[in-house]
């Protein structure tokens, strides 16, 4: 199949993740297949962010159905029409609150991931906020017609700073923020690095202790487990102001939440879940999304899952008229993602077929019909429902295509007879009513 020209460090990219067996961060566009409800469904929240309001959703599937590969698609997406991102996976050491600032370590690896267009890979705070500064100098001087220097430049430009600074007061921790914040631009005008990064070092929550942060710039808040949260409201208030969209978090393996053995300290991560799906769904937060993956038994298991806590298994339940099937709601709290079909992985290899190509430059050669016993083998070997796991079948598709490229006098069917688990039985007629459905 013919594809776009894809440059080289995108398809070094997507095959080198493939094969590993992880997400992408870039190219995805060019292998998204399926999800179209889905992403409707999540571009629809991004407008109403975009506007003013709030979104939460939690992504749910099996392991390797594509719920972190659907994460980073919006992310991109997100980034791409002037959202600021970030992203983090939670873990032991990193959860919603914790006695051990599990809380404040995902607030940490938000801020180090935070992402926008021009800086995709994360590390961006420090150029969003030299952006923004930027951005006023330069509409001042030509406002005003001021030229770099002139006493009256800084003065305007310190006007319409504090105007930002001192709409955030009335928040949670605003006050502390706007002072950060006008304590950032001193330094930044008088070019004192080290005053500037003691305000960075605030904003990603590494000052340890009170009384660090009131020696360093005389503010006596910090970043904390139990706060953490309330600054990402800052945050999404702060960047709608300077000319984003908003503020997108997308948080993936929620599993890790369901796996914590203390049922008090379980209890204490669902109950910061509950206040911040309520944050959002009642209007408490301005320009924020929040996008949590997991799997099913993360949400609806009754014993240690999120429907072990009353209040949140009420809220997200699924309703009567929106069950699994071809009558799914996707304007809920909960994406539930089915498998990819066998139609939809045909096409997802034959894109990964065609990349694969165009990366080490050589003619395609591979047939759907020899596409097909490929997952026909691999139906064999992992079982039906398997088959449909799609980071199963694509590593053990990449498998394939580098030990073709690599071994030139290695044919498809001497490679498929060669393998050590036998393949399915091959029914030419099947094949045949396969490719007849999809015109092949």
């Amino acid at each position: 199949m013919s594809m776009i020209k894809i440059p080289k460090r995108m398809t070094t990219a997507l095959i080198n993740s493939l094969t590993a067996g992880v997400v992408p961060r870039i190219g995805l566009e060019h292998i998204a297949v399926g999800r179209k409800y889905e992403i409707e469904a999540l571009l629809r929240d991004m407008e109403n962010i975009a506007e003013g309001g709030a979104a939460f959703k939690l992504i749910t599937g099996r392991y390797g159905s594509g719920k972190s590969f659907l994460l980073q698609v919006i992310r991109n997406f997100s980034m791409d029409r002037d959202f600021i991102v970030a992203d983090a996976d939670l873990s032991p050491e990193k959860r919603l609150v914790g006695t051990k600032g599990q809380g404040l370590a995902t607030y940490r690896e938000l801020m180090s991931h935070l992402s926008t267009k021009t800086r995709p890979d994360g590390g961006a705070l420090e150029v969003i906020l030299q952006k923004w500064i930027n951005g006023i100098q330069q509409t001042v001087m030509k406002d005003m017609g001021l030229r770099p220097g002139d006493p009256a430049l800084n003065l305007e430009v310190e006007q319409r700073i504090f105007l930002v600074a001192s709409g955030m007061e009335t928040m949670v921790n605003g006050f502390d923020f706007a002072a950060v914040l006008t304590i950032y631009w001193n330094s930044y005008k008088a070019g004192n690095d080290e005053q500037k990064q003691a305000a960075l070092r605030w904003f990603r929550g590494e000052f340890p202790t009170r009384t660090e942060a009131r020696r360093a710039l005389n503010v006596g808040v910090i970043v904390d487990d139990d706060n953490w949260y309330d600054y990402m409201k800052l945050w999404s208030e702060f960047v709608s102001q300077i000319g984003y969209k908003g503020l997108l978090l997308f948080i993936d393996e929620g599993v890790n939440l369901y796996k914590i053995s203390n049922s008090v300290s379980r209890q204490s991560n669902y109950e910061k879940l509950l206040m911040i799906f309520n944050d959002t769904m009642q209007g408490k937060a301005k320009h924020l999304g929040i996008f949590i993956g997991g799997t099913p038994q993360f949400v609806e298991d009754e014993r240690r899952g999120l429907f072990s806590y009353e209040a949140l298994r009420s809220r997200l339940i699924e309703g009567r008229f929106g069950k699994e099937g071809s009558m799914m709601n996707y304007a809920g709290p909960t994406i539930r993602l089915e498998m990819l079909s066998y139609e939809e992985i045909l096409h997802l290899l034959q894109k990964l077929k065609s990349i694969h190509a165009m990366h080490y430059q050589y003619e395609e050669h591979l047939s759907d019909v020899e596409i097909i016993q490929f997952m026909e083998q691999a139906a064999s070997k992992l079982g039906a429902d398997s088959l449909l796991t799609t980071r199963e079948v694509v590593r053990d598709f990449m498998d394939l295509l580098h030990t073709l490229a690599q071994n030139p006098d290695m044919n498809f069917g001497e490679l498929i007879r060669n393998r050590s688990v036998k393949s399915a039985s091959h029914d030419p007629d099947d094949v045949q009513d396969f490719l007849a459905e999809f015109e092949l």
